[in-house]
């Protein structure tokens, strides 16, 4: 009983189990089978629709294609649906739903053109399946080609049309982005071209022949480079003792040599250029093939190499020393000038050689002024300018301080051109009995055999500093340059006095900086430094204990030119005091280099009080790119560096604010051909 139980059992289970996977079958055939039969059919009915179209009736056709036309002309235009519909030939069918979504792009749009759209759309439509079956059998068999039009329909040939005028306004386009970028890179060259100074640069000019091109001198380049070569091969000739083909190659070298002379550029080139270009190839083609030894050659080329930079170490000094001369010679028409002065100067009785108003000189509430020059036309200028932009003329006096060369021509020119109701005194420094060899250290130190040595053969090899042309200036021979050290000494009875340099230009009004407030400083400067530039290990040797020991290198520099003394200051500081000091300590020069800024950056080291630097631009007589706004905003600028304005050197763009200050007009002027 048991078992038939189990059995039982067991066989309800197996019913139970049949009746649960009998819907799951039925549900997975149903799910795989039911799509496959559709698309089937699908299939089978679009084949079957394709294959019985001919079989419909024409009616049918011509109903449907009305009502599609219908519909479609109230979305779109006449030109769109011409568009569409003849797209089908090339491209297939079109999706309309993308024209419904505004995807139409410009270049469908047609403008004044009208074609026809018949509302027999059937017989176009059989006509344009007959072409494109043509069209295809054509490409097929190859007959078809690309420039052959001439079985094109209207729309076909329109949009051809379109492809060709998009295409020439891409070309339009394209032509005018070209001249665009041609007019801007026109216009950055003449905005660069502006900045070219010829001063500067010498006789250089952006405009001229030689500078058209990039390649402008090619052909020069070529001869040097072929003369180089040439000298190669002569001394491996000679080596290898080649005599004939030796005297064939100098003879071509020379011929080369004398073509090329002094040419720069090719337009310099005599007309024989090219032939002695190509008979020079021909003769290093042929040495190439002789004489050629990669170690010779290379041997041969360094040794051109080292003699070449050995004659650029040599013209560098030259021309260093040439500018240095250049710039500290005073031009034959200011020397004309002072000696035409002091002749008439001379002539005078003494009763007409002194100036106005002497009483005013040692008045301490009035402006006083020290200027040492031994230029009479730079003196002029300092005096002029600052006469001119003064609100008071009459308060302002002029200490002016010569040597016994100029002293004639500078007072003699003050007597001619007085400063209108300004006092003017001219001295002679050479009268100072009081500036002796055993009273000033640089006095003393020129009478030296070593200062001679040093001034006079300064070719020496073993001079110290003989490298350094700069610092064999001959202005530091003249105590000119040093007595700026010795103010309360030449004028004892003042309290302040502006210093001023005979390279600078006033155009405003000074009597701002009798008001400066220096705190208890001697010196009231403008500083020179940036961030690493013009500072005091610039100036001095630090390596030297006694320097390093009592200033810092990163200390800022200062600018002599323009400077504000306290001689109250001066005289309880004993500044003098201070720079003899360091001068006899100087006097083998190994503290710092001739020179009075190093000195008197140690003299007034902490005593020096910062100006402005609206009051004191500098670098007009070495910096081309000085800002134009900071010189007209500034009260004095100042041409320290070599290219003074009375020098040809002098940069074109700065020397007007000089020259305005000059009566060109003057009889003594004229006769001595001063001029701008």
């Amino acid at each position: 009983m048991a078992l038939k139980r189990g059995l039982s059992s067991v066989g309800i289970h197996r019913n139970k189990s049949s009746g649960f996977r009998l819907p799951f079958v039925t549900l997975v055939v149903f799910s795989v089978l039911a799509p496959l039969v559709f698309f089937v059919g699908r299939g089978l009915y679009i084949s079957d629709e394709n294959g019985v179209q001919s079989g419909f009736t024409k009616q049918n056709v011509d109903w449907r294609e009305k009502l599609a036309l219908q519909s479609i002309k109230n979305l779109f235009t006449k030109e769109v649906i011409d568009v569409v519909t003849t797209s089908t030939v090339d491209l297939g069918p079109l999706s309309l739903d993308s024209f419904r979504k505004g995807n139409l792009s410009a270049s469908w749009k047609v403008t004044r053109v009208e074609i026809s759209v018949e509302d027999n759309g059937t017989s176009q439509s059989n006509q344009k399946t007959t072409d494109l079956k043509q069209e295809i059998s054509q490409v097929k068999e190859g007959k078809l080609l690309d420039d052959d039009h001439s079985h094109d329909t209207p729309a076909k040939t329109l949009r051809r049309q379109l492809r060709d005028n998009r295409r020439k306004k891409r070309a339009a386009e394209l032509v005018q982005q070209d001249d665009e970028a041609t007019v801007k890179l026109e216009n950055a060259a003449i905005e660069r071209s502006k900045a070219v100074d010829s001063a500067v640069l010498g006789k250089y000019n952006i405009w001229r022949k030689e500078n058209e091109n990039d390649n402008s001198d090619s052909t020069v380049r070529l001869m040097r480079d072929q003369i180089i070569m040439a000298k190669v091969y002569v001394g491996i000739a000679k080596l290898k003792n080649k005599l004939d083909f030796l005297q064939e190659l100098q003879i071509r070298l020379k011929e080369s040599q004398r073509a090329l002379g002094e040419s720069t550029a090719d337009a310099d080139l005599p007309h024989s250029a090219p032939v002695k270009i190509k008979a020079m190839g021909a003769v290093l083609s042929k040495a190439r093939e002789q004489l050629y030894d990669c170690k010779l050659v290379t041997g041969k080329l360094r040794a051109i190499l080292q003699i070449s930079e050995e004659q650029v170490r040599s013209l560098k000094k030259q021309s260093t020393f040439l500018s240095q001369l250049a710039a500290k010679t005073i031009p034959n028409a200011i020397h004309c000038l002072s000696m035409r002065l002091t002749i008439e100067y001379y002539l005078l009785p003494l009763e007409k050689r002194k100036f106005p108003r002497s009483e005013n000189l040692e008045k301490p509430y009035f402006y006083h002024y020290a200027l040492f020059s031994d230029n009479v036309l730079a003196a002029s200028v300092v005096v002029n300018s600052t006469i001119m932009n003064a609100k008071d003329p009459s308060k302002h006096v002029f200490h002016l301080v010569t040597d016994k060369l100029n002293f004639g021509a500078m007072n003699m020119w003050f007597l001619l051109n007085p400063p209108g109701k300004a006092t003017i005194h001219v001295e002679n420094v050479d009268e100072f009995k009081w500036l002796n060899s055993s009273y000033c250290p640089v006095l003393r130190q020129l009478e030296t055999a070593a200062m001679k040595e040093y001034y006079f053969k300064a070719d020496h090899p073993t001079t110290y500093g003989s490298s350094n042309l700069k610092y064999r200036n001959p202005k530091y021979l003249s105590m000119l340059n040093h007595l700026r050290f010795y103010l309360p000494q030449v004028y004892p009875k003042l309290d302040n006095i502006l210093f001023l340099d005979d390279d600078i230009v006033v155009q405003k009004d000074l009597t701002g900086l009798w008001s400066v407030d220096l705190h208890g400083k001697v010196n009231g400067a403008v500083e020179t430094c940036g961030e690493s530039f013009h500072r005091f290990d610039k100036y001095l040797n630090f390596s030297n204990p006694h320097i390093s020991r009592n200033f810092n290198p990163n200390a800022c520099g200062w600018a002599y030119g323009m400077n504000m003394f306290d001689l109250k200051e001066w005289k309880k500081k004993d500044i003098t005091g201070i720079y003899h000091k360091w001068q006899n300590m100087n006097e083998d020069r190994v503290l710092w280099k001739l020179g009075t800024l190093p000195a008197g950056l140690i003299t007034f080291y902490g005593l020096t009080h910062p100006l402005e630097k609206s009051w004191h631009v500098l670098g007009l007589g070495y910096n081309p790119s000085v800002d134009k706004r900071e010189i007209e905003r500034a009260a004095v600028i100042h041409y320290n560096g070599n290219m003074k304005p009375w020098l040809e050197l002098a940069m074109t763009k700065y020397r007007p604010y000089w020259t305005k200050y000059i009566k060109y007009d003057h009889p003594y002027l004229r006769s001595c051909n001063l001029s701008e």
